[in-house]
């Protein structure tokens, strides 16, 4: 379970930042592309961390998705359109129950 959480945080990482790649090419928003290469890096940091002690890298990656659920449901509920802020909200979600349920399973 604990290389899947790993795994699972090295390719969400590398996902939001594509994703805020993605947002400028498509749309110009340089909001999107620092946000998301950011938030990217922090989730691979998180990764990098975990290698050396896996309960604090859960707990910094679950941190990060925590502040990103709620960015995401913020822009969810300003724009009311599902894509891209309400897809990433349920992934981050996912990501982020996952993420504490590995850390709280620890010994």
């Amino acid at each position: 379970m604990n290389a899947a959480l790993q795994i699972s945080m090295l390719v969400y990482g590398i996902l939001i930042a594509v994703g805020g790649v993605f947002g400028f090419l498509k749309a110009k928003s340089k909001a999107s592309l620092i946000a998301g290469v950011i938030s990217g890096a922090l989730m691979i940091t998180a990764y990098s961390v975990s290698n050396r002690n896996l309960r604090q890298g859960l707990l910094f990656g679950a941190i990060v998705c925590s502040v990103l659920a709620a960015v995401f449901l913020m822009r969810l509920a300003k724009t009311k359109k599902f894509m891209p802020s309400g897809m990433l909200l349920i992934l981050t979600t996912i990501e982020e129950f996952a993420l504490f349920l590995g850390y709280f399973m620890m010994e």
